[in-house]
């Protein structure tokens, strides 16, 4: 739906529509410099191994999920010292249809190193 669709942004009196780049976890062929998880807890034991050909020695994982169980999981497979922390807030609700709608506008994204260096 993504690739027909784009994602789509509605609520609050705007609509936006993004076309990113799509990649297939089996179809990943090179490292990125930056990679960001943003899978639900039921997809969490696939992403390491799904990620492996997307991460070089110099990549960032950055996982925007809930809860705190993916850290020791992506960090077991890829290094404390790759994987960072993060936090989003957002006010939002997935449509049937696949739309993202805003319900308030709170949107926040907070990442860093979690060694604190």
């Amino acid at each position: 739906m993504l690739a027909e669709r784009g994602l789509r942004i509605t609520g609050l009196g705007e609509q936006s529509v993004l076309t990113p780049k799509l990649v297939q976890a089996g179809r990943l062929d090179q490292p990125y410099d930056v990679v960001l998880c943003t899978v639900k807890a039921a997809g969490l034991d696939e992403v390491p191994e799904d990620l492996v050909s997307a991460v070089g020695p110099r990549t960032l994982v950055l996982p925007v999920l809930n809860g705190m169980r993916h850290l020791a999981a992506l960090s077991a497979r890829f290094g404390e010292d790759r994987v960072l922390g993060g936090v989003a807030f957002v006010m939002t609700t997935l449509e049937a249809d696949g739309d993202i709608r805003r319900l308030a506008d709170l949107q926040s994204l907070t990442y860093g190193a979690r060694s604190g260096r």
